[in-house]
């Protein structure tokens, strides 16, 4: 991809804002989960080492998810072993339960998450179970990846608005997560899941639960762009001292237990936004763009990005008239 005019954002720091932020990609496993096809294997490691060539210190690899409930995602028995030769990066999995949480262990996995929800109906709609049977589910779990210092992150799902429930109370969420980090949770990612959540919003739940005793330092945040929020909700975040932002390369992604959960935020656009603030992600822009204008092709479909649309629009030869 050629450099050109309008390729690179112009840089113009604001103050108040983090120096560095560490994106968490979540293509690979949050955003393949959810298509309609089979992606080959070797795509999936093809795509992961090109996330990791691109400067992505965190790429989130696959789920040792029963493939009865993710069948995108059977594979990763297969896949995470062919990822072994990646240097410097952390790759994360997520695991539902004891037995994935073995799966992990026995292949070498020294980072899992575990995916809990704010909200009843989407608790018993994605893991069959009410909220406390999920945090009773997985206290073992956190409990046994901590005693073999693995590192944990702790999913918090519907932490702004249900499609069964409607909003969800501030409190609610910050209970819940309050419970995940009591169980020995290093990290906690918040997710929007279906893309309702608007900067206000944001900022107020941090302060919650800043004042119950979670400290911005733990705390991700994880925006859907269904109302095309993704990046104020970031920037709001990012305003109260959040430095660690969970993105999509190409803006893959969704829900398949939440119909209403489109993409999540694509983390060109991310990157783009992140450079003109000059703030440092290490991410190369330029090879993130190819990475997901590659896998476009190979799933077939242009990239939902805007970034990478107009990137790779910009590199194509201008027709003559």
């Amino acid at each position: 991809m050629t450099e050109g005019p309008g390729s690179l954002p112009m840089v113009v720091p604001t103050p108040d804002l983090p120096p560095k932020v560490r994106i968490h990609e979540v293509g690979a496993r949050d955003g393949l989960q959810n298509e309609k096809g089979t992606v080959p294997t070797e795509v999936k490691a093809e795509f992961i080492h090109r996330l990791a060539d691109a400067g992505l210190t965190t790429v989130e690899a696959t789920s040792f998810v029963h493939p009865k409930w993710v069948p995108q995602l059977a594979d990763a028995a297969e896949l995470f072993p062919m990822l072994g030769d990646i240097e410097g990066v952390h790759l994360p999995v997520l695991v539902p339960n004891e037995r994935g949480l073995e799966r992990a262990l026995g292949l070498g996995a020294r980072r899992i998450a575990v995916f809990g929800s704010a909200t009843e109906t989407f608790a018993s709609r994605n893991l069959n179970r009410t909220v406390q049977e999920s945090l009773e589910m997985f206290e073992p779990v956190v409990a046994r990846a901590k005693a073999d210092k693995v590192h944990v992150r702790g999913y918090l799902s519907m932490c702004f608005g249900d499609p069964w429930e409607g909003p969800v109370p501030v409190h609610q969420v910050v209970r819940v997560a309050k419970a995940l980090m009591d169980m020995g949770c290093d990290e906690l990612s918040l997710g929007d899941t279906i893309g309702v959540a608007t900067p206000g919003h944001v900022q107020n739940l941090l302060s919650a639960l800043n004042e119950e005793g979670v400290p911005t330092d733990v705390i991700g945040v994880h925006f859907h762009d269904t109302y095309g929020q993704a990046l104020s909700n970031t920037l709001a975040a990012l305003q109260h001292g959040v430095t660690t932002v969970d993105a999509s390369a190409g803006g893959l992604g969704g829900c398949p237990y939440a119909k209403s959960a489109t993409g999540n935020l694509a983390t060109e656009d991310l990157v783009w936004m992140l450079d003109g603030l000059g703030i440092e992600t290490g991410v190369d822009l330029g090879k993130l763009t190819a990475t997901s204008a590659w896998l476009a092709e190979q799933l077939g479909r242009p990239s939902p990005s805007r970034t990478v649309r107009a990137l790779t629009s910009a590199s194509q030869p201008q027709q003559e008239q």
